[in-house]
């Protein structure tokens, strides 16, 4: 399913644009209705000191395009491809510097070795499930190949990340086909990026509740380089879920080991919420950050390294079996890589100035994070339901902790 606001026309998409920023005030007071979902922020949610930016998305980092499929077939196919484009022209033959994180090693991302390795990403990265990962890669190396300038390439490494949604998506059936990902190759778009249960997010759980695609963004003062750094999420992990730091989980009644510890009744309405009686945290998630900061492959593994203390603040304790991923890349031209240079020289934000990145990364994967599960709605399939985390009842918690801010 194509995100519909594409083909709205430009004076109507400009004009949802205004609506959506204009929805917080809407929402700050009000009772939510049945089944209405939130970003972050309209709950009050806004995590950290600095601004986002005006879409508060990874596609506020400009050249950033997104594209995803949701594909939702008959009782059982519940998945789907996201794609993330480092900008605009042929990432092959313009390449962006790079750096892969590894929170916890319990997974499959496809690429990242030589990612590790050189330091730059000749692909777009991609998102999908768990046995989907291999037909994804295989798709997109199709694809890149057939790219105008491609002709002579005999090596391409896709970049392609998962997280399992065997839990409402038939993944033994591996559903996804090549149409799929070239569909959501060639629909990338900047603007608004869709969230919850969509795309790669379509069939992925967090925290017991229904998780999926989450995204936001902070731009730096400009007297700290006024840079933007920009994240997008596959939620699919848990653990005990707070939101700035408002026991949500425990008081929900379902959060990772209350088997263990003595299952706790939700205190704000009385009605217990319990996840699976074995549920230990486990799962996986992926987090992509972009910026325009011109930042090498060296300080952009120090950015995706702090995607984990964002992901820590959610309530993440990156259990064993949880494939706990971040990949990092700089758009900034100063800093591109022109294939087949013989060098390629850069100009490079000195270490002392990564600080502010650091902290902007570790803030926007916190409400990335957020608003996967706000966005998400419930979800039906493989014989199982997952919910959407009731928005009035953590806007109730929120409160009764002293956490609520102005949107």
């Amino acid at each position: 399913m194509h995100d519909p606001r594409r083909k709205l026309p430009r004076p109507t998409a400009c004009l949802l644009t205004l609506l959506l920023a204009a929805a917080p005030l809407a929402h700050a007071a009000g009772a939510l209705g049945d089944g209405e979902r939130v970003r972050a922020r309209e709950l009050g949610v806004a995590p950290g000191i600095f601004a986002p930016g005006r879409l508060n998305a990874i596609t506020d980092v400009e050249g950033v395009r997104v594209g995803q499929v949701t594909l939702k077939r008959g009782d059982n196919v519940r998945t789907g491809i996201t794609a993330i484009f480092p900008h605009a022209g042929n990432a092959y033959l313009s390449r962006v510097p790079a750096a892969v994180h590894v929170g916890n090693g319990f997974g499959k991302f496809v690429g990242t070795t030589q990612v590790a390795e050189l330091g730059e990403l000749e692909t777009p990265v991609l998102l999908t499930c768990t046995l989907c990962v291999w037909k994804a890669a295989d798709a997109m190396a199709d694809w890149m190949l057939r790219q105008p300038g491609m002709e002579n390439v005999r090596s391409i490494n896709p970049v392609v990340g998962e997280t399992n949604d065997g839990g409402l998506n038939d993944i033994r059936a591996r559903p996804i086909a090549a149409e799929d990902v070239w569909r959501a190759l060639d629909d990338a778009h900047a603007g608004p990026v869709a969230e919850g249960s969509v795309g790669a997010g379509t069939g992925t759980q967090a925290f017991g509740w229904k998780g999926g695609i989450g995204t936001s963004s902070r731009v730096l003062p400009a007297a700290l380089g006024g840079w933007t750094v920009g994240v997008l999420v596959q939620t699919n992990y848990g653990g005990v879920l707070q939101v700035l730091g408002a026991p949500v989980g425990r008081e929900l009644g379902r959060y990772a080991f209350q088997d263990v510890v003595g299952a706790t009744p939700a205190v704000d309405d009385g009605t217990p919420a319990n996840g699976p009686a074995d549920d230990r945290g486990d799962g996986s998630v992926i987090v992509v950050i972009a910026t325009d900061a011109p930042v090498g492959e060296r300080n952009l593994g120090r950015i995706a390294s702090r995607a984990m203390m964002g992901l820590g603040r959610t309530g993440s304790s990156a259990s064993n079996g949880s494939g706990d991923y971040a990949l990092a890349f700089s758009t900034s031209p100063a800093v591109r890589r022109a294939f087949g240079a013989a060098s390629h020289p850069a100009s490079e934000l000195a270490n002392d100035h990564a600080s502010a990145l650091f902290q902007a990364t570790v803030e926007a994967v916190e409400e990335a994070v957020y608003n996967s599960l706000f966005m998400a709605t419930t979800v039906h399939g493989n014989g199982k339901t997952v919910e959407a985390i009731p928005l009035d009842r953590v806007r109730a918690i929120l409160s009764r902790h002293g956490v609520e801010a102005s949107p």
